[in-house]
């Protein structure tokens, strides 16, 4: 069964094994880019240390000035200016191709996020809102993007200034470095305790954005029904709320940063500046050449760049990692609906059996929706599913293309097991129509082909004839590159039904499933439907949800549906004859439909 995660922080005793861990994770997408990254953190050593090379011939060239030599001044000014052309030359490598590397690895992280969230179950999304989903695919991936490939080419330099320079420092003067490398533990402890407090904060303030996300996605999904009810200032109140909350937050992660790096600053500073004195006396004393001094003072200028370039940096790995842990959580659900290791590959008539199935929602207790259903449809047969609201019609449905398993029995297409059957193979042979249908934002050639997308223009527009689609895509100006906008919405009710029509028609699967398709449509645009669907049906098993009586009367079988179980079976006149639930339901349902002659 589905289980939804936590989304809270780790205790401090599981923290580093889940860091590692994190980043070994995020290391594996790094493989497609290892001669880039290898070439890219070559360079970035070179470049680095022809760097440290600078403070060398800096200190040189005071010495050179004091003692009054010119050509030796022209020797070490021609050498400074060659090595900063040559460590140009390697800057633009490491930053090209450690840059590269970085966005290809936060690419390939995007689309592995995305094509794991495809495969999860429906199950899934119904637990989660859809801002909150597509906030993990923007706003925490481009806080891992911006570490990746931007932060890491810098971690890799600084730390190569770093260690470098406290190693040059060291040759240059032992008691300086003594005394300049007396901040340095406090700058340590104080990254390792603001850093924590920066995930955590950052973790908060990125759960507070993808509420914000999720709550203005269903805003923006249901503009028609905000304005209809005038609760343009409710929605955007609601957001608002959620958007100050995250600034409250980012505003406590902006102190928080602040005053970690205003202290380190300070501390790298007032270690420079007790340097300088102290360097000072010894260059009075005579101890220490006006050239050493000014050497050591460039690499301790470097140190202080370096730890202060390098806390900053810290900071924003904390943050990504908090995004990078919430990422792969993702990553890490798992569906419940097992794939078989060696799946059945017929070619399916289109018999479907239910045997003793009962059905629960996990979420809903232990109520069952389904209760001990058994049936038969035979190859190219109609079933109409009729029941009061809530009687589990959808539910049925919903188990013959495997978005949920049953919780007892089973069912089978021609004799197997569907639990038999690879997902992609089974839902291959089914056609679905929803009540509500959903086109996605593109051309009405492209959500016609959605149903077979390498089928030919000439394939596309023979589906959209056998679907009464064709004469109207037709008046349009563009035809059928008319786009249809976000959901459909350019198009009308019986349009966007024609469209869905066409499209399954492409699919052309051995099993249709219809939730009544014509229940909200004008008379005009309900037997263009009806006609476009019963061409759909032909040689084809197919489960009706039924809303009117014309659809009830075409059936072969009618199913009654009553608290999770069925109830009575029949044909229109012998159910009617019977009398019972069906009886109840035509006279309340039925009986006023035009459809009955």
């Amino acid at each position: 069964m589905f289980v939804r995660r936590s989304a809270l922080t780790n205790s401090p005793a599981e923290r580093t094994p889940l860091e590692l861990g994190q980043f070994r994770r995020l290391l594996a997408f790094v493989g497609a880019y290892r001669r880039q990254l290898a070439v890219g953190m070559v360079a970035t050593l070179i470049s680095a240390a022809l760097g440290l090379v600078f403070p060398q011939y800096v200190g040189a060239f005071f010495d050179t000035f004091v003692a009054g030599g010119t050509g030796q001044l022209d020797r070490v000014v021609l050498i400074l200016l060659g090595i900063f052309l040559v460590q140009a030359v390697f800057n633009f490598l490491r930053s090209y191709l450690l840059a590269l590397a970085g966005e290809g690895v936060v690419a390939d992280l995007r689309t592995a996020l995305y094509r794991h969230l495809l495969r999860l179950p429906v199950r899934f999304f119904e637990t989660r809102k859809t801002g909150e989903i597509t906030s993990r695919l923007t706003s925490d991936v481009a806080v891992v993007q911006g570490a990746v490939s931007q932060a890491l080419p810098q971690l890799v330099s600084q730390t190569v200034f770093l260690l470098g320079s406290v190693a040059l420092l060291f040759v240059t003067n032992l008691q300086l470095t003594l005394l300049m490398l007396a901040v340095v533990p406090v700058a340590v402890l104080a990254g390792a305790f603001f850093g924590r407090k920066l995930r955590a904060i950052s973790t908060d303030f990125q759960d507070r954005v993808a509420e914000a996300n999720a709550s203005a996605e269903e805003a923006i999904v249901g503009v028609r029904v905000v304005q209809s009810f005038t609760a343009e200032p409710l929605e955007l109140k609601r957001y608002s709320d959620q958007v100050q909350a995250s600034y409250r937050v980012a505003l406590r992660r902006a102190v928080f940063r602040a005053v970690f790096v205003a202290g380190i600053v300070l501390a790298m500073f007032s270690a420079i500046s007790v340097v300088l004195w102290y360097g000072g006396r010894l260059v009075i004393a005579g101890s220490l050449s006006p050239g050493n001094l000014v050497t050591f003072l460039l690499y301790t200028l470097f140190v202080a760049g370096a730890v202060g370039t390098l806390t900053g940096l810290y900071s924003q790995f904390q943050e990504a990692l908090g995004a990078t842990r919430r990422i792969f959580e993702l990553l890490d659900e798992t569906s419940d609906l097992v794939e078989p290791t060696d799946p059945v590959t017929p070619h399916p008539k289109g018999e479907v059996r239910f045997e003793a199935v009962a059905f629960r929602y996990g979420d809903r207790g232990d109520a069952h929706v389904l209760k001990e259903v058994s049936l038969l449809a035979r190859p190219g047969e109609v079933i109409a599913l009729v029941g009061p609201s809530g009687a589990g019609k959808s539910t049925l449905i919903s188990l013959i293309p495997r978005f949920y398993d049953p919780s007892q029995g089973r069912i089978l297409l021609d004799g197997v097991e569907l639990r038999d059957w690879s997902l992609r193979e089974l839902r291959a042979q089914i056609g679905i129509v929803p009540q509500e249908t959903q086109l996605f934002s593109g051309t009405i050639r492209e959500n016609i082909r959605y149903g077979r997308p390498e089928a030919t223009d000439s394939e596309v527009e023979a589906a959209a004839q056998a679907a009464n689609a064709h004469d109207f895509i037709t008046t349009f100006p563009q035809g059928y590159d008319t786009l249809v906008g976000e959901r459909g919405i350019k198009l009308s009710g019986g349009q966007r039904q024609r469209v869905a029509i066409a499209r399954a028609l492409l699919k052309n699967p051995r099993i249709l499933i219809l939730d009544e398709a014509t229940s909200s449509l004008d008379s005009e645009s309900e037997a263009l439907v009806q006609e476009a669907l019963e061409r759909l049906m032909q040689g084809r098993t197919t489960f009706v949800i039924a809303h009117r009586l014309s659809t009830v009367r075409m059936a072969d079988r009618i199913l009654v549906l009553d608290n999770g179980k069925i109830v009575q079976e029949g044909t229109h006149e012998a159910l009617l004859a019977q009398g019972g639930l069906y009886r109840d339901l035509y006279e309340l349902q039925f009986k006023a439909d035009p459809a009955w002659g």
